[in-house]
């Protein structure tokens, strides 16, 4: 579902901005009857929170606008190597937001991974190096509420934090296209397969696989779970291969690169697991 994501961006005719707006407002609908048929919590009485939640959800939207943004300008494969970055920012972030000791192995594996960018991006044409900055801010964006929401997911229920973030993001879009003069009836026309891909991405892509995912984590374990979404830019190019036929506009130096990207990634998620098991050990 997540490997999809980024096809979507293609697929969809529509602005970027005007996508992760039926993104958020689908993703919000659809959890926020799930929660209400499975009597989840979908309060935050913590004034504090709410506005920490609020901060988070323009953080995400911001992600998602510039992921598509970058895919719109190049290619669903970039987009989505642009994404590996985050591990880098991540380093960094961790120490500071969770108190935890800076990982130089962390570190050192995010600079590979931009050094992977870097080699891939060497002939790029100027619209792409557009897409690759575009890119690197979505990374950015991901790393911050990926560490806000670990934190934040220490007091509220996780299925909560994210209904919250929905509405945040489609309230933020909204006051950015009345900004623009651009929020009329006009940003409901479409192509009846825009209209469903829409759907396929905010209920499948976003509500439904998140809620899933929080059950494959209780069954199969963090790490196998973690393992499978850093494959994510694997499921995507393989996706974007066949259904976009994106191998004609690529070229060996890109696959080089992301295959030294991918290696990286999935190296971390083994090195995380390993010390998770040496702590654990410890405790015991």
């Amino acid at each position: 579902m997540w490997g999809f994501t980024g096809i979507l961006g293609k697929l969809i005719h529509l602005e970027s901005l005007v996508i992760v707006w039926y993104r958020v407002l689908i993703a919000f609908s659809a959890l926020g009857l799930f929660m209400a048929v499975r009597k989840y919590p979908m309060r935050v009485s913590n004034l504090k929170s709410v506005f920490k939640l609020i901060g988070v959800g323009v953080i995400v939207t911001l992600h998602w606008v510039t992921f598509y943004k970058s895919i719109q300008l190049s290619t669903a494969s970039l987009g989505i190597l642009c994404l590996s970055t985050t591990t880098l920012h991540v380093t960094w972030l961790e120490p500071l937001v969770m108190k935890r000791p800076f990982q130089w192995i962390e570190f050192l594996l995010g600079l590979i991974v931009i050094f992977g960018i870097y080699f891939v991006s060497s002939d790029f044409k100027p619209n792409e190096y557009e897409a690759l900055a575009f890119g690197l801010v979505s990374a950015l964006c991901a790393a911050l509420f990926s560490v806000f929401n670990a934190k934040l997911a220490q007091d509220i229920p996780t299925p909560t934090i994210t209904l919250f973030e929905m509405l945040t993001g489609f309230v933020f879009i909204s006051m950015v296209l009345i900004f623009q003069g651009r929020l009329s009836t006009e940003l409901f026309v479409m192509t009846q397969s825009d209209f469903l891909w829409l759907l396929f991405l905010g209920i499948l892509c976003t509500s439904f696989a998140f809620l899933v995912t929080i059950e494959i984590v209780k069954m199969l374990g963090a790490f196998t779970v973690l393992l499978s979404i850093n494959l994510e830019p694997i499921y995507t190019i393989l996706l974007a291969i066949f259904i976009l036929n994106e191998h004609t506009l690529l070229n060996s130096k890109f696959y080089m690169g992301a295959t030294l990207i991918i290696v990286v990634v999935v190296f971390n998620a083994w090195i995380k697991n390993r010390q998770k098991k040496v702590e654990m050990k410890k405790l015991s």
